[in-house]
Formats: C-alpha cells, structure tokens, sequence
C-alpha cells in the first residue's frame, strides 16, 4: 500500500498559483512547495506541471531546480517527474557513472509488471534518443550485459498461473549451475529474464524445498564479481522486492554516513506503491520505525520532504 495519500479533489489551478508564489521574492518557501507536491499523487502532479505552464509561460520542474538545491532538489525533481521518466531519468544517471553497481537497471526490470517497464522504454527512447537495451548494452560487458539486456528487454507474462513440472525442472537446473559454478550458464538467464514472477516464485520455493536453503543463500556472498552481485541482486528482487527495499533502505541508513541516494530513491519510487509494507519490514527487523531512522539520520527540507513522503505530517 502507498504512504501518499492525496485528496480525491483537488484545484490544480490553485496548486500551480501556490507554487509560483512559493518561487517567488527573495527566498523560496520549501514548506509550502512540499504541502502541495508531497500529497499529490502522480496524475496529480502531472495535471499541476500542465497548468502552471499554461498560466505562467514556464516550465514548473525547471523553475524548481533553479530554486532549489542538494538532496531537496533531488528529491524534488524525481517526484515531480512522471514514474516512467523518472526512472528513465535514474537508469541514465546510474548507467553514466560507468561503475559497478546496477542498482536501478535491476529494480525497474524485476519489479516493473510488464506494462510499466515498457512505458519506462519508451520513455527513455523519448528524452535520449537512445533505446535503454542500446545504453545497457554500451555500459556492461560479459555476463552481466548479457543478463541486464535480457532482463530490460524483457515482457513476462503477468498471470498467476503457475506449471509445477516446469518448477521442478527449472529448479534443478538453478541448482546445477549454482552447483557447478556456472552462474553466467544461458539457462540461469533465460529463466530469470524470460518467466512470469509467479513462475519464479514456484521455481524458488522448489529450490528450497529440494535443496534446504533458499536459492539466495547458495549464491556467494559479499562478491568482488560485478557479475554474480547483479545476479543476486535480481534474485532478490524477483524473489521478494519488498524485503529487497527495505534492506536497501537498511543500508543506506546504517553505518558511518548516508547514502541520500538509496534513500531517496526507495522512497520516492515505491511511496505511491508498497512502501507502507516496506515500513513494516523496517520496523520488524530493526524494532525502530523508519520514520523516525529518517528523522534521526538527515535535516532540513530534505527531511521533510521524505517524512511527507513516508505519510508524516511536518
């Protein structure tokens, strides 16, 4: 369930004439920007962003980057933005940085329904002229290219249905390949690129009950291998995206530093989605609510606007 909840009526004339006033005179009204942007939902957003062009000749996300800055301004940006080209948006910054890490790549194309991750292609294709398989492709190499193309590429079915025979028989072959230490072997990426959640779903639960142990834990740990780390990576998030988010969020909140990141990302992607069930995971596994792990790590405007975002009233 979503932590946003946006009133069913809204004035979207009086939201843009809201938000013109809070970019106005010397200083920015930060409050009132996230009062109005941070309880609106999606179609919300998009009629104000139309509006406000409409009464006032300019762009209204361009005007909020100009008026705002650090972590807020990202914060900001990313939400404003429609779903499918903010994660366009996330997938090309992260595919820029030319690391490692393919966080993004692996959350849209393991926990998108079939539907949104192609609106998210074409979005992409939209603002870059480019096609994400192309840029994903540009970006990795070996094993992990070939698994993120299939997997970004990919239009699983969508239905419950599962074959339980076909479970058996694909957990076997997980089995051998992790086994053997084939990890990169065509089948491992073929089943996981190419089946419906329901399916994998059934495929894990028969690697558990033949082998012990969840299919997560037979994957090596802490890998310095870019490959076998995106591989567990997209297990984790097929396998359940919830508990993948909330160890995100867990981890970008523990330890010396914040990744402001991670955290905003999770949050501002999954606030009109699951992140009330993410929440719960968070409190029941570090027995603190995330609300207050928030409050306690950043400040300012930043904070305010991801406790909005969580459902707090700041």
């Amino acid at each position: 369930m979503a932590t946003v909840s946006a009133p069913k009526q809204v004035s979207v004339k009086e939201d843009a004439e809201a938000l013109r006033k809070a970019c106005q005179g010397w200083g920015t009204d930060e409050k009132a920007i996230i009062a109005v942007l941070g309880r609106r939902n999606a179609a919300q957003r998009r009629q104000i962003r139309h509006v406000y062009e409409e009464i006032y000749q300019e762009d209204l996300i361009k005007r909020l980057e100009s008026e705002l800055s650090g972590h807020f301004e990202k914060a900001v940006y990313r939400w404003i933005l429609d779903p499918p080209d903010r994660d366009a948006v996330l997938a090309n910054v992260e595919l820029k940085k030319s690391g490692d890490e393919h966080h993004v790549i692996v959350e849209i194309s393991c926990t998108k329904n079939p539907e949104e991750l192609l609106d998210i292609r074409r979005a992409y294709h939209a603002r870059y002229k480019r096609s994400l398989e192309e840029d994903v492709a540009y970006h990795t190499k070996g094993d992990t290219r070939r698994l993120l193309v299939a997997l970004v590429s990919a239009f699983r079915y969508y239905g419950e249905e599962i074959n339980t025979t076909l479970a058996k028989s694909e957990a076997k072959k997980l089995h051998e390949a992790v086994k053997n230490k084939k990890f990169g072997n065509e089948d491992v990426i073929r089943i996981l690129s190419t089946r419906s959640i329901a399916q994998l779903q059934a495929t894990f639960n028969c690697y558990r009950e033949e082998e012990g142990t969840s299919i997560t834990k037979n994957l090596p740990k802490d890998s310095s291998d870019e490959y076998i780390a995106t591989l567990r990576m997209a297990v984790r998030c097929l396998k359940d995206p919830k508990k993948y988010f909330e160890k995100v969020l867990r981890r970008s909140i523990e330890g010396i530093g914040t990744d402001e990141d991670a955290l905003t990302r999770v949050i501002v992607t999954r606030a009109e989605k699951d992140l009330k069930e993410i929440k719960e995971l968070y409190r029941k596994r570090n027995n603190v609510p995330l609300d207050k792990a928030v409050d306690k790590e950043i400040s300012g405007d930043y904070k305010d606007m991801l406790l909005t975002l969580l459902g707090n009233e700041v």
